[in-house]
Parts: structure tokens; C-alpha cells; sequence
């Protein structure tokens, strides 16, 4: 078999999730003994201070023999978060107005300002 038919063959069936920064790839891939199996990759933009980019990736292969406890699990620890918090996304990278209650004094809307003793005494000078 050469290299074009080995490539169609692992390739069967595809589907990609983009979520921001993430991307999933859900593939259908056949083993040397032509049973099937699922991968999920997962790949995550990274964007350096020069523009410049890099992509890390996580790979997860489910086997058949998997499928029904994986499905199962999955879908009860959807259900948790899901019944527990809703499916509103609550998060400061998500919302733009989200407020972190440790930034906040209890008695006003304001942020709190931090104590100067975290900070350094720099002068341009030493610069």
C-alpha cells in the first residue's frame, strides 16, 4: 500500500470545533487491522510579544471498547456543571465587565488598591 492510500485510509470522518484561542479536531482513524478508533486533539494558540505564534497540542485516542463509559462519564460531568452553574460563561477572559470579588472591598464598588509594600523602590537612575 503506499503512502496516498495509508493517508486515505487513516483518515475516515472529521469534524473541528474552533473555541477562541482552541480549536478541537475530532477524527475517525483506522487502525492496521482496519477497526476504528476517535482521536481529540486539541490546539491552543500561543502569540508571542513579537507577533510571532505557536500552537501546543493534546491528543486523546478513544478505542471503542471505551466509548460507552467514556460517553456516560462525559455526560454526567456536563450535567453537573451545567445544573450547578448554569451555562452562562462566567469568567474575567470571557466577560469584559466581570469583577473579581478579591478585588473588591465588601462595603463599596470600588477596586482596592493594592499595598505599596509588594512594590520596589526604583529610580531612573538605576535604569
Amino acid at each position: 500500500m503506499n503512502e496516498k492510500e495509508m493517508l486515505d485510509k487513516e483518515d475516515i470522518f472529521s469534524k473541528v470545533l474552533r473555541a477562541g484561542r482552541r480549536t478541537y479536531f475530532f477524527d475517525v482513524r483506522a487502525t492496521k487491522a482496519d477497526d476504528y478508533y476517535i482521536t481529540i486533539t486539541e490546539s491552543k494558540k500561543f502569540t508571542e510579544e513579537d507577533g510571532s505564534y505557536h500552537f501546543k497540542k493534546h491528543k486523546i485516542y478513544l478505542y471503542k471498547e471505551d466509548f460507552a463509559a467514556f460517553a456516560e462519564i462525559l455526560e454526567e460531568m456536563t450535567s453537573f456543571v451545567v445544573n450547578q452553574k448554569g451555562e452562562e460563561v462566567i469568567s474575567e477572559r470571557h466577560q469584559k465587565d466581570f469583577k473579581k470579588e478579591s478585588f473588591f472591598s465588601d462595603e463599596e464598588d470600588t477596586v482596592a488598591t493594592p499595598s505599596t509594600e509588594s512594590f520596589t523602590n526604583v529610580s531612573f537612575e538605576d535604569i
